[in-house]
C-alpha cells in the first residue's frame, strides 16, 4: 500500500515532469482541438461523460495531437479500472498479466478493465492477436493510440471491433492557445513566474511546431528556462529567443508510415501535373527529413517513361544521367541532379502512352497468344522445311524505309494497341503513324480496330500483378 514517502516521490516526480506532461489537460473542457469528435453532444463525449465506453477505441493521429490525453482524460472519469501499455516495450507476457488480472477483477468486483496501448502499431501480428479474443469477449476495453494509418499497421480484426477516431493536427491558433494557458497557469506551468512572451514568439513557435501541442510547449519550456530575468525581474521571451529555442522544423516523416507514403505521392503527382513550385517544395521535405535520394532518383526514372514517355524521350535520359550523376557525386552535391532532373520532368510535354502495353496485355489475357505468322518467324533453321520467313519484306529495301506487312497474328490483325498523345514529340509520331495505318490496313484487306479499352483500376491490377 502507498505511504507517505511514495506519495512525496510522486509529487516530486510530477513537479520535475517536462512542461508538456504537466500541462496535459485532465478534463474534456480543458481538451483542444479535435472539437468534431469531442465537442458539445458529440458521441465520444457523450460516452466518455457517461461512463459508458463498451466499444474499444482506436486513436489515429499524428504526434502531439492529444491522443494519450484524450486517454487519460477517460481513465480519470471511469469507473472501470485503467491499465496501460507502451507497445515500444511490452510483450505477450505484460498481455497475459493485465488479461489474467482483468478477469479476476470481473469475477471478484464485476469492474470492467480498459487497456491503452499507446503506439499500438509497434506491437507485432502475434501480440495484437493475443488481445484479440479478450477485446471480443469484453474481458477488455481497448483504446488504441497510433501514428499511423491502423489499416495497414493494426489487425482488420481489431480494427473490425473497434471505432475508429481520426485525430487532426492542432492549428496554430489552438497551440497558441496551449502555450498560454501554461504560461498562465499557477500550479502545473509558469503563472508563478514574472514572464512575458512576445506575440511573435509564440506565433513563430506556433507555426514552427507543425500542429504538434507536444513539440511546442517543450520548445516553450526550454524558451522560459534558458532566459535569465532581466533587471526587472521579468523573463523575456523575445522572437530571436523562441528561434533559437526550436531551430528546426519538426517535419512529420517516418520512412516507414504514412507520412513517407503521403508525401512521395505529392511530390509524383506534382511533377506529373506539371508543377515545379510543388515538386520542389515536396522534394525539399523529403530530402530535409533524410530520405534516401536514390529512392526519389528510382521513382523519377519510372515517372520519366510512364508519364513523360514520348512526349519528350529526353526525359528518360535525363533522368538516367541525373541518377548515374548521383551515384557518382554522393550528397550533398548530388542534390543538384536530382533537382535538374525534377524541374526538367516537371516541366516536359506529357504522355502515358507508355500504358499501351497493357492493353495488349488485355488481349492477350482475354483470347490467348496469338501464333506468330510465318514470315515472321525465325528464317535461319526452318525456312527450307516449313516456310519460316517466306514472304517477309525486309523495311530498308523499301521507299520510305516502310512495308505494309503484317506483324500481328492473323486473327488480330489491323489492331491499334499504341495510342500516341498528339503531344510534343509524339504529335509527329501520330501523324505518321496515322499514315502507316491506312496503308497497312488498305494493302491487308482489314479494318481498323482498337484493343481493349482499360480503366484506371483494371490497369492498377496488371500494374501490380506484372
Amino acid at each position: 500500500m502507498p505511504d507517505l514517502f511514495d506519495h512525496a516521490a510522486a509529487e516530486q516526480i510530477a513537479g520535475e515532469s517536462p512542461l508538456a506532461a504537466r500541462m496535459r489537460p485532465r478534463t474534456l473542457d480543458d481538451f483542444i482541438g479535435q472539437e468534431e469528435m469531442v465537442g458539445p453532444g458529440k458521441l465520444l463525449r457523450r460516452a466518455i461523460e457517461a461512463d459508458r465506453l463498451f466499444s474499444s477505441l482506436i486513436l489515429w493521429g499524428p504526434p502531439g495531437t492529444g491522443k494519450t490525453t484524450l486517454a487519460r482524460i477517460i481513465a480519470n472519469k471511469t469507473q472501470s479500472h485503467f491499465e496501460t501499455l507502451n507497445a515500444v516495450m511490452a510483450g505477450v507476457a505484460d498481455i497475459r498479466r493485465v488479461v489474467a488480472e482483468s478477469k479476476e477483477r470481473r469475477r471478484l468486483y464485476r469492474r470492467r478493465t480498459i487497456l491503452l496501448v499507446d503506439e499500438i502499431h509497434r506491437f507485432s501480428k502475434s501480440q495484437q492477436d493475443a488481445l484479440l479474443p479478450h477485446v471480443e469477449d469484453g474481458t477488455l476495453t481497448l483504446i488504441g493510440a497510433t501514428t499511423e494509418n491502423p489499416y495497414f499497421e493494426v489487425n482488420s480484426a481489431l480494427i473490425s471491433r473497434s471505432r475508429l477516431f481520426h485525430l487532426n493536427t492542432l492549428t496554430d491558433g489552438q497551440v497558441i492557445t496551449l502555450m498560454r494557458r501554461a504560461l498562465a497557469d499557477a500550479g502545473r506551468g509558469y503563472g508563478r513566474r514574472r514572464t512575458r512572451v512576445d506575440d511573435d514568439a509564440l506565433q513563430h513557435i506556433a507555426h514552427v511546431s507543425g500542429g504538434d501541442a507536444r513539440n511546442a510547449l517543450n520548445a516553450l519550456e526550454l524558451a522560459v528556462e534558458s532566459t535569465p530575468p532581466g533587471p526587472d525581474g521579468v523573463i523575456a521571451v523575445s522572437l530571436a529567443v523562441a528561434q533559437d529555442s526550436i531551430q528546426r522544423r519538426a517535419v512529420l516523416y517516418d520512412k516507414e508510415g504514412d507520412a513517407h507514403y503521403d508525401t512521395i505521392s505529392a511530390f509524383i503527382k506534382s511533377v506529373r501535373g506539371s508543377d515545379p513550385d510543388a515538386a520542389l517544395y515536396w522534394l525539399a521535405k523529403m530530402l530535409y527529413a533524410g530520405e534516401d535520394p536514390r529512392f526519389l532518383m528510382r521513382r523519377l526514372l519510372i515517372l520519366a517513361s510512364e508519364d513523360i514517355g514520348l512526349g519528350d524521350p529526353m526525359g528518360l535520359v535525363v533522368a538516367a544521367a541525373a541518377s548515374a550523376s548521383l551515384d557518382y557525386i554522393g550528397m550533398p552535391e548530388g542534390m543538384y541532379p536530382l533537382v535538374e532532373a525534377t524541374l526538367f520532368l516537371a516541366t516536359a510535354p506529357k504522355s502515358n502512352s507508355a500504358g499501351s502495353y497493357f492493353r495488349a496485355r488485355a488481349q492477350i489475357e482475354a483470347e490467348g497468344a496469338g501464333e506468330v505468322p510465318d514470315h515472321l518467324r525465325d528464317a535461319s533453321r526452318d525456312a527450307e522445311g516449313l516456310g519460316h520467313g517466306k514472304g517477309y519484306v525486309y523495311p530498308h529495301d523499301q521507299p520510305g524505309h516502310w512495308a505494309p506487312q503484317n506483324y500481328l497474328p492473323r486473327e488480330i490483325a489491323g489492331m491499334s494497341f499504341y495510342a500516341p498523345s498528339g503531344v510534343g514529340y509524339e504529335q509527329a509520331v501520330e501523324e505518321r503513324l496515322a499514315r502507316w495505318r491506312e496503308a497497312q490496313r488498305k494493302a491487308l484487306g482489314v479494318e481498323g480496330r482498337e484493343g481493349p479499352l482499360l480503366s484506371q483500376a483494371e490497369i492498377d491490377r496488371m500494374k501490380r500483378e506484372r
